[in-house]
This record gives C-alpha cells, sequence and structure tokens, in this order.
C-alpha cells in the first residue's frame, strides 16, 4: 500500500480537530484521477479508517477550479488505460465502496466542476458542501464512458428518477444553487468559506459517539447496498466497452478537441 508520505496525486492532512482531509491535487489536469490517483485515494482513506485521532474525513481537490473532473480521458486516449497502478487493476469500483464503508462520516467540499466520475464521489460523500462557482453533471457518454452503478442508480435515490436520467442523458452542467435545490449538495458558501464549513461540520460530528454514526451510516447504506451488486456488473461492462472503437471516438474526440461522431455506431 502506498504510504502518505509517497502521494504524489493526493494530499493527506489531519488536523487538530479530528478531521482528516484527502485532498486530490491533480489541479494541471482538473483533479482528474489516473490509476496511480485512485490507489492513492484508497490509502488515505485506509489511513483515516483506523486512526483513532479521526472522527470525519473531507475530501476535496486542489485549487479553485475543479473537485475533480473524472477520469483522465486525455490519458486514456494517449496511452489506452487510465495508467499503471499497484496492483495491476484500475480500482474506481473500490474507491466507491470505500467511501461508502468507512465507518466515519466523509464530506465532499466541492470548490469547482464536479464532473463525471468526480460527481460520482461526491454523491457517494455522506454530505455536501459547495462553493457558490462550483458545477455539477455528467460527461461519461460524450467521452465513451458510463458509470451504470453507484453512479446512476444512486444518484436516482438522492435526486429522483426524472433528474437522474436529465443529468446522464442531457449532459448538461448545473450551478451550485440548481444543485442544492434538487437535494445534491447540503448547503452552498461562498468559495473561501468552504473548507471552514466542512470543518465546523466535522467538528460537530466530532463531539457526537463514533459507534452510534458508525451504525447510522451503515442503516443509510444498508437501504442502497444492492446496488453494489449492480455496480459489479456494470463496471464488467464498462471493461469492455472503453475497448471498442465506439468508446474510443468518445476520448479521442476529447482529446483531439472536436465533436465525437457516435452516428455510425448505432
Amino acid at each position: 500500500m502506498i504510504k502518505p508520505g509517497e502521494f504524489t496525486d493526493v494530499t493527506y492532512e489531519v488536523s487538530d480537530d479530528a478531521c482528516a482531509t484527502i485532498t486530490i491535487n491533480r489541479p494541471d489536469r482538473m483533479n482528474s484521477f489516473r490509476g496511480r490517483t485512485v490507489d492513492e485515494l484508497l490509502s488515505a482513506f485506509k489511513h483515516a479508517w483506523v486512526d483513532r485521532r479521526v472522527a470525519a474525513v473531507i475530501l476535496t481537490g486542489a485549487g479553485n477550479r475543479a473537485f475533480c473532473a473524472g477520469g483522465d480521458v486525455k490519458e486514456r486516449a494517449e496511452t489506452g488505460s487510465y495508467g499503471e497502478t499497484e496492483w495491476g487493476l484500475f480500482e474506481i469500483e473500490r474507491l466507491h465502496q470505500m467511501i461508502r464503508d468507512i465507518p466515519k462520516p466523509v464530506i465532499a467540499a466541492v470548490n469547482g466542476v464536479a464532473i463525471g466520475g468526480g460527481h460520482v464521489l461526491h454523491v457517494l460523500c455522506d454530505l455536501t458542501v459547495a462553493a457558490e462557482h462550483a458545477r455539477f453533471g455528467q460527461s461519461g457518454p460524450r467521452v465513451g464512458s458510463f458509470d451504470a452503478g453507484f453512479g446512476a442508480a444512486y444518484l436516482a435515490r438522492v435526486v429522483g428518477e426524472k433528474r437522474a436520467r436529465q443529468i446522464w442523458f442531457l449532459l448538461e452542467q448545473y450551478d451550485a444553487a440548481t444543485a442544492e435545490r434538487w437535494g445534491l449538495v447540503n448547503e452552498v458558501v461562498p468559495a473561501e468559506r468552504l473548507l471552514d464549513k466542512a470543518r465546523e461540520w466535522a467538528r460537530t460530528m466530532s463531539a457526537y459517539p463514533p459507534t452510534a454514526l458508525k451504525f447510522l451510516k451503515h442503516a443509510f447504506n444498508a437501504d442502497s447496498e444492492q446496488i453494489a451488486g449492480l455496480s459489479r456488473v456494470a463496471f464488467d461492462g464498462l471493461d469492455l466497452f472503453v475497448h471498442t472503437e465506439e468508446a474510443a471516438e468518445g476520448a479521442n474526440a476529447f482529446a483531439q478537441k472536436r465533436s465525437p461522431d457516435f452516428a455510425p455506431y448505432r
């Protein structure tokens, strides 16, 4: 397991107020994730899980442009994959389950765009606070990808079927005020107050019995845990799809800054 001192794509910090802050640190790529990023995020969450000093976890992105823009489509177009990983596996599905399973509340502090796979990450967090300039949406089908597991089915639990289908089928972006109105985020604050608000929530929860918070989180998750099975089927399907010419057209069009042409695949 990669240790925090060896991180290149993520930073990990534990503060005196019982909060671990995990920051995706690839601002030059809009904090998009590659295989190494996912490995480091898994390691960071594991460290937060076992650290008795930590009562809650904040997940955010470096800079003020992006929380996370999803998978690094440019790298995928250039190399055919999301890069090397510790075990030879791209474990984004495992990261999704980690955010759900860690027995401590996870707060997403959305400091810019939360798009594609980055949108899924914030949806899976227990709470989301967003900066006023944050934007939300999906991009997967446009770039030759999709998340038909938690990214779709659990999203429908959060915002309702009609909104979830709107997000996935139209691929539009939505501002923070709209996201709050839809129930996609809990609160919107000025950018300069984003991390302060997330830490305030973490301090509040740190005063409560950790066993109670753990059981509450497990209880909330139990109602949607069957989606985990659907997620495994969906990611197996995605693994097949991304190796097709149809998916490559989306990734290549993104890298070449042109509109994709999916008409031949209908």
